[in-house]
């Protein structure tokens, strides 16, 4: 089965969510542009998909992100894109900086450095270079140990890095990702040989000393991950945060009880994971022949795992298309599943709470300026480009 859809097609990046429900009802599993990528739209066959890592390999992640007209790329040789024992290897060791105790201990510290970003803000604010990507590139950089003065850079490598796309939108685009990868790799190899010579306490310096069975990380590996992070970390924290704030704009009556109630912040990011939520989609490269919902994937296929389809099907959740802060509901498979469920995902949800607790406690309300929203165009992750807002204080 066939469709025309594109889901790197401005409309759909605008607004995915009437194309996924068409592909739920009319094309439920589909091969669709752009590059025969096979779609898979209904909850209960994403989670088929995310179950079993034996018949869909991670190593679609290599496919969506190391086309031929690019050359190596760290991101798809990192933890993202392994399976079986060397993703098992590689998880256990990188989990005692991710648990939840370590990212419960950097609380207290994203809750300061998110007051200081909106201690001067008010008036006219593009929210996302003054608050959304500031945060969690702070965050980030001191999990890594890295500079954190570079953060702006850090936001830019890592929106080259996610615009990998089966080919390039033109010369320019090449190059400039090309040259990411030679910059941000010069840049972490000098990080990691930094802390084998002279460790200090963060991620980095643990990574270059832990053992599992003997076994310790070489620098490549130790390189893979620490994008995997910069990116995971960034990109998808910073989307949730915009795509929020643009959504609570737009609610004031939501707002208004956030600010009352400030407790139901937890549930808001959760409904706001599964009504709108910055993963899009999951790769996922076929090992054999695949029956699916009537049909059959073949083997060596590209497969996409329509997360952001998930959260809103009519079969999974009740009345799907409405934002209910009482649903109750987790935020889907927005962080993926089973053995590969993010390790980030509580360090996400953590800076997602606080900086919101952070923005209702300043802000009486916000208002979106008038004109159109941008978004991005990655083939995993969706959000605003910017995110211009009108801000009172409190």
């Amino acid at each position: 089965m066939r469709t025309s859809i594109d889901i790197l097609a401005p409309e759909v990046r605008a607004d995915p969510y009437p194309h996924y429900a068409r592909l739920r009802r009319d094309h439920p599993v589909c091969l669709a542009e752009p590059g025969g990528m096979w779609l898979v739209s209904r909850n209960d066959d994403i989670m088929t998909v995310l179950r079993d890592p034996a018949r869909f390999s991670s190593q679609g992640f290599r496919a969506v992100w190391e086309p031929a007209w690019l050359g190596y790329n760290p991101l798809a040789r990192s933890i993202l894109a392994m399976d079986g024992p060397a993703h098992a290897r590689l998880r256990a060791l990188a989990s005692r900086s991710l648990g939840p105790r370590a990212v419960a201990r950097m609380g207290p510290a994203i809750r300061a450095r998110a007051e200081r970003l909106l201690a001067d803000l008010e008036g006219d604010v593009e929210l996302v270079s003054a608050f959304a990507a500031p945060l969690p590139a702070h965050v980030i950089a001191t999990l890594l140990g890295l500079d954190d003065s570079l953060g702006a850079r850090f936001k830019q490598w890592a929106d080259d890095l996610l615009s990998v796309t089966p080919e390039p939108l033109d010369a320019a685009h090449a190059e400039r990702v090309k040259t990411t990868i030679a910059e941000l790799s010069a840049y972490l190899r000098a990080a990691i040989a930094d802390r084998r010579r002279a460790p200090i306490d963060d991620t980095v310096s643990e990574l270059t000393r832990a053992e599992l069975d003997g076994q310790r990380l070489g620098d490549a590996e130790i390189l893979e991950f620490m994008v995997a992070v910069l990116l995971g970390g960034l990109e998808t924290t910073t989307h949730l945060l915009a795509t929020s704030t643009l959504f609570l704009a737009s609610r004031p009556e939501l707002w208004a009880r956030l600010r009352r109630e400030p407790a139901t912040i937890p549930a808001f990011v959760e409904e706001m994971l599964r009504f709108d939520g910055p993963s899009q989609s999951l790769p996922r490269f076929t090992t054999c022949d695949v029956p699916l919902a009537g049909v059959t994937i073949p083997a060596n296929s590209l497969v996409l795992a329509l997360v952001g389809s998930a959260g809103r099907d009519e079969l999974r959740f009740a009345d799907p298309d409405r934002f209910d802060l009482d649903r109750g509901a987790s935020g889907g498979v927005n962080f993926g599943h089973g053995v590969h469920f993010c390790l980030g995902a509580a360090l996400a949800r953590m800076e997602a709470q606080i900086a919101l607790g952070a923005l209702v406690r300043r802000f009486a309300r916000l208002e979106p300026l008038p004109g159109p929203i941008a978004y991005n165009r990655t083939m995993t992750v969706r959000g605003p480009v910017t995110a211009p807002l009108r801000l009172f204080p409190a």
